[in-house]
């Protein structure tokens, strides 16, 4: 994997040291500057210096240039750490406190002498942090709280990392002779948000016991680049840890284990201890090796016989939580048989005897669409043509290209004036792309009453609003529900993007009556969206499932500022899936013709879209 994000990091934590040691403004800027085209940078920097060109960045000046240069020829970079020597390490750390700015932390440096995290908590707890101008009751508490979620959410890995370090792992081992299959499993393959470790499955060839490919698994493993320490290596499992502190574990198991290994690894626990239950009230056994009664083999060389065996439909990885998935897949057995279904929900109503053995959750595949993204016009990377050309790629039918409103300053924010010459060069372009609908939008700012950063009459010259929220995002949970009850209640927003404008692991975002806000889109007929970008996943699964039971319909989009963005649908599509939404619950699976029937009817007043 590239250094981007290291050196990022590097020069992100050089600017905060600038900025506590009170540097110049524009130099502390530039640093950032720089940590901003490495985060954004599509290629990996290590390409760039190769070639000689890292100062042809945008972005990268020569001196920047030479630091990168540094870090990739020694790990470090002198100025940094003679700058670094002038701070408490710990003041750096406490940055990372969502509330905690460098105002902030140069204050509790230097006036109440907290020089880390373990002291802060510490007078937090002793209320001893006074005289401070600005350090009342209230801030006193946002950092206290923001300082505990901070500690659990930091434990776990996002998906941005987790994600491609396992496809690259099951890549490398693939080719190994005598493996017959290999995969990832765990809370990876659930489509969780962040995960604690990685598993990754391997099975051996017919005939081949596991023991036989554990030393070529572990010889190969220890090439990869992001490998630090082989931490057990025995003849069915072996762990290893990432440079980022991640575990890895690699399994083996005989190939007709492979369906029994990868239920029960895949989890959760909770899932497969109702699993488990079900196997020993029929008379049965059922373990990592297979479903077994007595001695004889059941079921365990395919996944989807475990299920069926115990008379349950297939029930898909990311809905396996114990939420209910039990009772349904064993009511869609039923009628898949023929039978009237025992358990009386009414989640179940739909199902019928035409229903298949399977729930049909929505696909990366089903996707027609991406109706959130952005060029250049605003903070976007990519020109009209590109994203065009990108999406055409894709296989996509339609696309919406929304650039920021004008409140959105430090993302270059479209005025009125700018937007509507926008809005002009987008038609402009589209008709070079006959073979693709690309509409004209707007990603329109909820401002903190509700209001939108552009009245209706500006408004109503667009093909698709997105409205989201990128500011106040501290507001309190009836003042966060009012103010996107409001922006959801107006007929001319057609989606609501990101809803609670949290960061995984990095910002708690809004915290609304979610509930409240899916029945206030449901009179108002809007979508309601979940941002696929790995460090959003907003709406996140537990509030998606509320909109997917009310009948609100969900957009999936990347919100792409550039092209390797759209590589980040899976995760979106992963958290409807965890939200049991099925193709007809998400909006861009639908035909164009099928959205704008619907986006009309909600402009004339009529919420009936269904």
């Amino acid at each position: 994997m590239s250094k981007n994000a290291d050196l990022a990091k590097q020069f992100n934590r050089a600017a905060d040291v600038m900025a506590l040691l009170d540097e110049n403004q524009f130099r502390v800027l530039a640093t950032r500057k720089v940590a901003r085209a490495l985060e954004d940078l599509a290629e990996p920097i290590e390409a760039a210096a190769t070639e000689h060109r890292l100062d042809a960045i945008a972005g990268i000046g020569k001196s920047s240039a030479d630091k990168i240069a540094e870090y990739l020829r020694t790990g470090h970079i002198a100025e940094f750490d003679s700058l670094a020597s002038q701070v408490p390490p710990g003041v750096l750390d406490m940055l990372n406190i969502s509330t905690v700015g460098v105002k902030t932390a140069y204050l509790l440096w230097k006036e109440a002498g907290i020089t880390d995290i373990p002291s802060l908590k510490k007078a937090l707890d002793a209320g001893t942090i006074t005289g401070i101008k600005g350090f009342g009751e209230k801030k006193q508490a946002n950092i206290k709280q923001n300082l505990a979620f901070m500690e659990t959410a930091n434990a776990r890995i996002g998906l941005g990392y987790a994600y491609p370090l396992a496809c690259e792992f099951v890549n490398l081992l693939r080719p190994i002779q005598d493996i017959d299959q290999v995969t990832y499993c765990g809370s990876l393959r659930r489509g969780k948000e962040t995960v604690g470790d990685l598993d990754i499955l391997l099975a051996a060839r017919s005939g081949i016991t596991a023991e036989a490919i554990s030393t070529a698994v572990a010889k190969v493993i220890k090439t990869h680049p992001e490998m630090a320490e082989m931490v057990a290596a025995g003849d069915t499992k072996i762990t290893i840890r990432t440079k980022l502190g991640l575990q890895v574990d690699f399994r083996m198991v005989p190939r007709e284990s492979w369906g029994a290994a990868l239920q029960y690894f895949t989890g959760s626990k909770e899932h497969n201890v109702r699993v488990r239950q079900r196997a020993a009230d029929r008379g049965m056994k059922l373990n990592e090796w297979g479903l077994f009664r007595g001695e004889q083999r059941m079921a365990g060389t395919a996944e989807s016989d475990i299920y069926q065996a115990l008379e349950l439909a297939y029930v898909c990885p990311e809905m396996r939580e114990d939420r209910g998935e039990i009772e349904l897949a064993a009511a869609m057995f039923q009628a898949a048989m023929g039978r009237q279904p025992d358990v009386d929900d009414p989640r179940l109503d739909f199902i019928g005897n035409t229903i298949p053995a399977r729930w049909a959750s929505v696909e990366v595949s089903d996707i027609r669409g991406d109706l959130h993204m952005h060029t250049t016009a605003s903070d976007g990377h990519e020109s009209i043509a590109a994203m065009i050309t990108a999406a055409r790629k894709r296989g996509y039918q339609y696309i919406a290209i929304t650039d920021h409103s004008k409140s959105q300053v430090q993302a270059n924010g479209l005025s009125v004036d700018r937007l509507m010459a926008h809005a002009k060069a987008i038609r402009t372009t589209a008709r070079e792309f006959p073979d693709i609908t690309v509409l004209v939008g707007s990603e329109v700012d909820i401002l903190a009453d509700g209001s939108l950063d552009y009245p209706d009459e500006v408004l109503r010259e667009l093909d698709w609003v997105v409205a989201s929220p990128h500011s106040a995002l501290t507001q309190e949970t009836e003042a966060a529900t009012m103010r996107l009850m409001r922006a959801v209640s107006n007929p001319l927003v057609d989606v609501i993007g990101h809803p609670t404008g949290r960061l995984i692991s990095g910002r708690r975002g809004l915290e609304p009556d979610m509930q409240r806000v899916v029945m206030a889109a449901l009179r108002s007929g809007a979508a309601l969206e979940i941002n696929a970008h790995d460090m959003r996943l907003d709406l996140r699964d537990v509030h998606a499932r509320l909109a997917v039971e009310a009948g609100v319909p969900l957009c999936i989009d990347t919100d792409a500022h550039q092209l390797t963005d759209f590589d980040k649908l899976p995760f979106g599509v992963a958290t409807a899936r965890r939200a049991w939404a099925r193709p007809e619950n998400v909006l861009n699976t639908w035909p164009l013709e099928k959205i704008l029937a619907w986006q009309k009817k909600r402009r004339q007043g009529d919420a009936d879209w269904q």
